[in-house]
């Protein structure tokens, strides 16, 4: 199969995903228990503003009616209105965008050069030092929960030792470079195994392929039948754990957002989410589910491209 043959049989599945998966955030946003006009009203609510509210988020009108317009409204970029805050919910979340966006970008950008060159390194000295102590660091750092490694960071290089700012209150993460360090400390460590792992035991297997062989047969200078023959094929699968790892960011930037008090959109989730903003987490969840959607058919067609028989 040709790469731009797959290439539309993928963004076709990429584009009934989407649809499921908005359709899957409005029914289950609307499922929540409890009345949300009521929740928003206050403790002590007044029938007629709970009534306004009620109006303001589409409650006294069809289902269908509801989805048909949120639909139409995300078509053009529209997310509505926060009934919090009354602003538009693309305001909100562009935002909060740039911390996450710094945090997400900048882990990728270090994570996929640092493992490759720790699995291919184990890879080239199997069973020696190296390999055992690499392999010893990454067991054990993906042993350690994301919460728990934040808030020991937090306690010895932030607060014990002083060398790294402990939170971001009061700090604006984009000029402050010093905040984001802790932070991808913990995005990175967890995926940094994994991918390392996997990186090392595509080297090894590519090394020992027949393909490989012959390469060495022919007299192929050896750093060429390393990087140019196993590498490629050894990244295939690595290549679509990136992808997965990026849905594992969007998870981990919510916890470490909290954890270091970034305000970025795993921040603005949780607040609409403690405050029953509805309009505000379903834009959060269809911005987040298609950002994974886009990002694992790029990996998908990545890897296709490195070796077609792994993805076809």
């Amino acid at each position: 199969m040709s790469l731009s043959r797959y290439a539309l049989r993928r963004l076709l599945f990429g584009a009934v995903q989407v649809l499921a998966v908005v359709t899957a955030v409005f029914l289950m946003v609307h499922a929540l228990p409890g009345d949300a006009a009521v929740a928003l009203a206050g403790d002590d609510p007044d029938p007629d503003r709970v009534e306004v509210i009620r109006r303001a988020l589409g409650l006294d009108r069809p289902v269908l009616e509801r989805f048909g317009e949120w639909l139409w409204g995300l078509a053009r970029l529209d997310f509505g209105a926060s009934v919090v805050s009354g602003r538009p919910v693309a305001d909100t979340l562009v935002a909060a965008l740039g911390p996450t966006v710094v945090l997400a970008v900048l882990t990728l950008v270090l994570l996929v050069p640092l493992a490759v060159a720790a699995g291919v390194a184990g890879a080239l000295r199997e069973g020696g030092p190296l390999d055992r102590a690499l392999t010893s660091v990454t067991v054990g750092l993906h042993s350690i929960p994301e919460f728990a490694l934040a808030i020991v960071l937090v306690a010895v290089f932030g607060v014990g030792l002083g060398w790294l700012p402990p939170t971001a209150v009061g700090v604006d993460v984009l000029a402050e470079p010093a905040v984001l360090v802790l932070p991808l400390v913990v995005l990175l460590a967890r995926p940094l195994c994994s991918i390392s792992r996997l990186v090392r035991a595509g080297m090894l297997d590519a090394l020992a392929s027949d393909y490989v062989r012959h390469a060495r047969r022919l007299g192929v200078p050896p750093g060429r039948v390393r990087f140019a023959h196993a590498l490629p094929n050894a990244l295939a699968p690595a290549v679509q754990q990136v992808a997965r790892t990026t849905d594992w960011l969007l998870g981990g930037v919510i916890v470490v957002e909290a954890v270091f008090v970034i305000p970025g959109l795993g921040t603005v989730l949780v607040d609409a989410v403690a405050a029953r903003d509805l309009p505000v987490v379903q834009g959060l969840a269809v911005v987040f589910a298609v950002t994974t959607i886009a990002v694992n058919l790029l990996a998908d067609l990545v890897a296709f491209r490195l070796a077609p028989r792994a993805a076809a």
